[in-house]
């Protein structure tokens, strides 16, 4: 209501209280109960004044805004303002002595605030009544004459629909939040903080997957009543550090072998002190965090134990730095490289150790002997031509004489790689970490490459064969566990099998269509083939989902450039590998990422790489979206030409399609 309507309504009732005091005024003269020395003349004096009320009653009545009328205790319309007029939509004629409820709010009979107006001759509760989609907030009060009896009804009619939407609004927000938090697929909360308490007010269902409390059991618990009390004492300060403080808090958290990140934030509303948060399970990025780091530390192991390869001139000196790069570059906590000797005893006879501070004093016999070599993860090596690989040394019953010098030394697992010429195995390097179950599928995988590139090292060395033939060998080798790498990534992903090879090739033969040379091509070719190396640290459901990515999973993939870059950057390729991998989703415009470079800013390989990148995805079937084909690739390569891809990397792909019938093989 308005407050010019508040104020003529104000007048209105003060006009009705006038009268009623006179009319008592009047009544008491009458009955004789007061002194009054008043005459006959002064009754009728009053009355004039009770009339004159009733005339400034009816002209406030007409000024308000808001809906009024009076009815008859046959709730007749005896007089209505304008606005009720306009709003039953019947003029003022045909309203006068129509029962109100056939005019306006149409009903069956009449609102009950009338009735108790009626019936106990008092002011009318107020209601809201619905009508055609608006709301009105009804007020009735009765109007008595002198003797008290009744005489009629005023009606006032505010309209509160935008109140009251918006406190549907309100209520529909405060439940649509409840749902939300109640739905939620990550742990979400919400509290009631004090300095000695923290309420629970919402949460999220799945939280009896991660504590087993389901939710409604949670609502309006503290801390002490759902955990126990060091751990509720632990997250009650912690809430209450966060609202006093005003900032938001990163915990990360370990609980039932799993890892979690945990973020609450202060919400200050009504004078009362709120927290909100969420809980998200890390422990698969973890673990592919954890895939990352071992696949890393083998990689930076093979790189630096391949440039050992590639300049050694002697076999003691090389079997030395690999032992050494094993542990110095590869961070493994202790190594060794043995050869089977064929004496009666069938020994392995260290011929190079790293990471033995104080020597190595053997737990048991190292021998390849058949009948004792199960003490003996090297000499099983040998003697089967397998990779042995030993997780939890602690464990195991066969290795119970190593337990001691485990402790001394500070490892806990250990593998052991023969070294191979043709069938049969001559020798052994054993490797060994501080932590039991690090020896995953794919470090294992790359150590093997690793030791088969020693193997052929040692082997070069002892036919000492020309450096240029052992160079180019052990280059190949390089190339071939580099490629190895890059296979982890499609079988994680088999809606996208074959797409860096399929990248390698177009961006080799784009660069031999730019008249490149051979090496530069090889450098490009190389290039596509790990190019996407990065995604190995992308979930695997992300990456073949089946339906468009959401803004969040876009952002993680758009970080598999620089995961490829710190996978490759420790690798000595002596070509800018890295670099390309880290640019190939760049733009000539600046629009591309992850730096933004533009121009002469990007390396020419990158240029071709993310040519041969574009066109091949587009061509290719998604779990998304079904291949695109040639044409409409050719056809976005040339809308982009010169802006967002160099215009004559674009000029000789189109031209391989088009002129020269290349194909993308299937």
């Amino acid at each position: 209501m308005s407050d010019t309507s508040n104020s003529l309504l104000n007048e209105l009732e003060s006009a009705r209280r006038t009268i009623a005091e006179l009319q008592a005024q009047i009544a008491a003269l009458e009955s004789g109960q007061q002194s009054c020395p008043e005459t006959q003349d002064g009754l009728e004096e009053i009355r004039m004044q009770i009339e004159q009320a009733h005339q400034e009653w009816m002209s406030a009545l007409d000024a308000i805004d808001d809906p009024v009328f009076l009815h008859d205790s046959e709730f007749r319309i005896l007089r209505a303002n304008r606005a009720y007029q306009k709003l039953a939509g019947i003029p003022f004629k045909e309203l006068i002595g129509k029962s109100y409820f056939e005019a306006f709010p149409m009903s069956s009979g009449p609102l009950p605030g009338c009735l108790h107006a009626m019936e106990r001759g008092q002011d009318g509760e107020e209601e809201t009544i619905s009508f055609e989609g608006s709301f009105y907030r009804s007020r009735a009060f009765p109007v008595h004459n002198e003797q008290g009896t009744y005489l009629f009804s005023v009606h006032s009619l505010e309209d509160v629909t935008e109140r009251i939407q918006m406190e549907n609004s309100l209520l529909e927000s405060r439940e649509l939040l409840l749902a939300f938090i109640k739905e939620s697929p990550i742990y979400a909360f919400l509290k009631e903080v004090s300095p000695v308490e923290s309420k629970v007010l919402a949460a999220s269902e799945n939280y009896v997957n991660m504590i087993g409390i389901a939710a409604k059991e949670m609502i309006g618990k503290t801390m002490p009543e759902l955990f126990p009390a060091d751990f509720a004492a632990k997250i009650t300060a912690d809430d209450w550090s966060t609202v006093a403080s005003g900032k938001v808090l990163h915990l990360d958290e370990e609980l039932n072998g799993k890892s979690y990140i945990t973020i609450k934030f202060p919400i200050p509303l009504g004078g009362k002190t709120y927290l909100a948060g969420y809980t998200i399970d890390i422990t698969e990025r973890k673990q592919h965090e954890i895939t990352l780091q071992r696949a890393n530390r083998a990689l930076r192991t093979i790189s630096a134990g391949n440039q050992a390869l590639i300049h050694a001139t002697a076999e003691n000196t090389l079997l030395q730095e690999m032992c050494d790069v094993a542990v110095q570059v590869g961070g493994y906590r202790l190594a060794w490289i043995g050869y089977a000797r064929d004496y009666a005893e069938q020994t392995i006879e260290q011929t190079a150790l790293a990471g033995f501070e104080k020597g190595w004093p053997n737990p048991s016999p190292l021998t390849w002997n058949v009948e004792r070599h199960g003490s003996c993860p090297a000499g099983a090596a040998i003697i089967s031509s397998e990779t042995k690989v030993v997780q939890d040394i602690f464990t195991n019953p066969e290795l119970k004489s190593w337990h001691e010098n485990a402790r001394q030394y500070g490892y806990a697992s250990c593998i052991a790689l023969p070294l191979m010429d043709g069938g049969r195995a001559f020798g052994v390097m054993v490797l060994f970490d501080e932590k039991p179950d690090v020896f995953d599928d794919n470090e294992v995988m790359l150590l093997e490459e690793m030791s088969g590139d020693l193997s052929f090292g040692i082997l070069t060395l002892r036919i000492k064969e020309a450096h240029s033939e052992h160079a180019q060998r052990l280059q190949k080798n390089m190339l071939q566990t580099v490629e190895a790498i890059a296979s982890i990534v499609e079988m994680r992903d088999p809606y996208t099998s074959g797409h860096q090879k399929r990248v390698a090739d177009l961006a080799q033969a784009i660069a031999k269509k730019m008249g490149r040379s051979e090496e530069e091509q090889q450098v490009i070719h190389l290039a596509g083939v790990v190019h996407d190396l990065g995604k190995i640290s992308i979930p695997a459901e992300i990456l073949s989902k089946p339906t468009r990515l959401n803004d969040i999973e876009y952002s993680l993939i758009k970080m598999h450039p620089q995961a490829g870059y710190d996978i490759l950057k420790g690798i000595d390729f002596s070509w800018p590998i890295a670099q390309m991998v880290l640019q190939h989703h760049e733009r000539m415009d600046g629009s591309g990422y992850p730096q933004g470079l533009a121009g002469d800013e990007i390396l020419s390989g990158a240029l071709i790489l993310s040519v041969a990148d574009v066109m091949e995805a587009m061509s290719s079937h998604r779990p998304y979206r079904a291949g695109l084909g040639i044409d409409l690739a050719l056809e976005e390569l040339a809308r982009g030409r010169g802006t967002l891809y160099d215009a004559q990397v674009v000029d000789a792909c189109t031209a391989l399609f088009k002129e020269d019938g290349y194909g993308l093989p299937q």
